[in-house]
């Protein structure tokens, strides 16, 4: 395997609308694989992005996307708690359906402009998926699996930070192409 680098991967980086239904794209059967979802402190990077203040909770949603049984996305949502009562409450009962239904399927919702974003490999985020993706899956992450992309999703002034963390592989596919 060579090493996944933003170019290698710029094509899902950038893919606009729901990364979920390019996903599924790929394969026969695409799965949310629910790692956790429920009440944590705010991250600097969360908090920052969603313009939140310095103390309060968050509610984090962290799954793996898999197409075939292949995990092929970590990825972790977060907002402030306040917000599940009121524009996204939709979220404390999604479950295994994939977010992507839902943020894409209401046109009320606006998104913010996609940031790629290259992990520290021994940063809090990467080491926490990587401890998640072992876990969930029984194999070590990969050591390439550094390539992430951050967007917001506000509705009705309530904001919903979603981090996507690629493995490199899936820079051999085109985002929206069948796989066989």
């Amino acid at each position: 395997m060579g090493i996944a680098t933003r170019d290698s991967l710029r094509d899902w980086l950038r893919a606009p609308g729901s990364l979920s239904r390019r996903l599924a794209r790929l394969g026969e059967r695409f799965e949310v694989q629910v790692l956790r979802q429920g009440v944590a402190p705010f991250r600097a990077r969360e908090r920052s992005a969603l313009g939140l203040p310095a103390r309060g909770l968050t509610l984090v949603r962290e799954v793996i996307l898999r197409v075939d049984g292949e995990p092929l996305v970590w990825a972790r949502s977060a907002l402030h708690q306040r917000a599940t009562l009121g524009p996204w409450r939709a979220l404390k009962g999604l479950g295994a359906r994939p977010l992507g239904h839902l943020l894409y399927d209401d046109p009320r919702i606006t998104r913010s402009e996609l940031e790629p974003r290259r992990l520290n490999r021994h940063g809090h985020t990467r080491r926490h998926a990587a401890r998640q993706w072992q876990a969930a899956t029984g194999e070590a992450v990969s050591p390439q699996m550094l390539w992430s992309r951050n967007s917001v999703f506000s509705r009705s002034g309530a904001q919903l930070r979603v981090m996507e963390l690629f493995v490199p592989d899936l820079a051999r596919h085109r985002p929206g192409a069948r796989r066989r």
